[in-house]
């Protein structure tokens, strides 16, 4: 048999699509720029430091890792108008610049916007509310940013009597993705100059405007990105106010117009010690793959799994929802911290559990009983 040809290294080595994806990520960078610094009072924080962590970046094949984002979010725009604050030369650089999440049931409606949100780094994302079935924390699209984060090849043969070895993860001739089992996306993670990616994430999964500036709970996406990826990418927090005013969730007459004239703050927090605050945790569900897999092994069931793949057990035994609530509680820690660094005063700390905002009742969007606005997305 054989030997099936390695992937393409750019997606089909095709220059329309670069130039596509570099024309889209630009312009929307540069209109975002010239809004927040040219119609706005926009201050950023920290913007040095993360800078030279792109340009760090910059030589992919001398990455040695990749980069998590994660910061609130308290504006249907804050996506990609807070990446209007990097210069120009980056935002022409799909190559060092953000993959980021987004509503399915929103930016996927139509082969217009899937084509326009794709060439923009945009992974659809099904939300649980409006998806249940192709929604939650163990779809397609984690597991595309899980791999876009690491580097390939995937395909991992576990087994206990031999050495692990490594399989092509190509070797099907895929360079697609499903998210429902009919629908077709490129994966970005099938080529080699997307190692060590850059992943952005608003945990909230929804926009939230609260009069404090608190931040909602987080779901527990981020919790798989940082256990499953490899190696543990680097981790740096932001935290966002003034967008909100820019787009009010109570906002009338036009709604879809951005207001102007406000005043804007997009901090960023020095990168995470990943080691101190997740090394332990990564740790542990290291070792509970390994009792998952060797569960398999005795049970005769296959145990060749993909990154981002997961066993029953793994996706849902009490340990492994054990390490997500405490990895997610600590990484809304790191951007509280940020939070904290601009003088707004400590949070309740009931604010961050789920069970606050079950007291809500059924009531998912608009203004809610603490009067804090939650939005669509």
């Amino acid at each position: 048999m054989s030997t099936p040809p390695p992937p393409p290294a750019t997606p089909s080595l095709s220059l329309p699509w670069r130039f596509s994806s570099s024309l889209i990520m630009g312009l929307t960078g540069s209109l975002s720029r010239g809004f927040l610094f040219g119609l706005n009072r926009t201050e950023v924080v920290g913007l040095d430091r993360f800078l030279e962590t792109l340009d760090s970046r910059k030589n992919v094949e001398g990455r040695a890792r990749g980069l998590i984002t994660v910061s609130n979010h308290v504006s249907v725009i804050d996506d990609p108008l807070i990446w209007g604050v990097l210069p120009f030369k980056y935002a022409f650089s799909p190559s060092n610049h953000r993959w980021s999440l987004g509503s399915y049931d929103i930016c996927f409606q139509n082969k217009f916007l899937s084509s326009f949100f794709s060439y923009g780094q945009v992974l659809p994302t099904h939300r649980g509310d409006y998806s249940p079935i192709h929604g939650g924390l163990f779809q397609p699209t984690i597991t595309q940013a899980i791999r876009l984060l690491s580097s390939q090849p995937f395909t991992k043969t576990l087994s206990t009597e031999t050495s692990p070895t490594i399989s092509d993860p190509f070797s099907g001739g895929s360079l697609t993705y499903s998210t429902t089992g009919t629908d077709i996306f490129p994966a970005p993670s099938a080529y080699p100059s997307r190692r060590h990616s850059w992943v952005h994430i608003f945990p909230e999964g929804r926009v939230h405007q609260h009069p404090t500036k608190s931040l909602r709970y987080f779901k527990w996406g981020v919790s798989r990105l940082i256990l499953e990826s490899e190696p543990l990418p680097d981790i740096i927090p932001i935290f966002i106010d003034g967008n909100q005013y820019i787009m009010h969730e109570s906002r009338e007459w036009p709604r879809f117009v951005p207001r102007v004239g406000r005043d804007v703050k997009i901090a960023f927090g020095e990168k995470v010690d990943g080691e101190k605050v997740f090394g332990e945790l990564r740790a542990r569900w290291k070792r509970l793959v390994k009792l998952q897999k060797d569960a398999l092994v005795k049970k005769g069931l296959p145990t060749d799994l993909e990154m981002g793949d997961l066993s029953e057990g793994l996706k849902y035994c009490s340990e492994a929802v054990a390490l997500r609530k405490e990895v997610t509680r600590r990484i809304r820690l790191e951007v509280l911290k940020v939070r904290r660094e601009l003088g707004y005063p400590d949070e309740d700390p009931k604010e961050g559990l789920v069970e606050t905002w079950i007291e809500e009742g059924g009531k998912k969007t608009g203004k809610m009983e603490d009067g804090s606005y939650i939005g669509e997305t």
